[in-house]
């Protein structure tokens, strides 16, 4: 996924910056405590796509 994307993108519910995952395919809001799948190298950015995230 390109970094540049990652950059701009929000979190829909905290409204805050993402981090990326490469390993996961996935990107994380830590203010959430969420995190979203990328599916054919898209973030699916929906409320609903969220899932809790823990580091692990």
């Amino acid at each position: 996924m390109d970094e540049k994307l990652v950059a701009i993108l929000l979190c829909p519910v905290s409204q805050t910056k993402l981090r990326y995952d490469a390993d996961k395919q996935i990107v994380i809001s830590d203010a959430a405590g969420l995190c979203y799948p990328i599916k054919n190298g898209i973030p699916i950015l929906l409320q609903e796509a969220a899932e809790q995230y823990h580091e692990s």
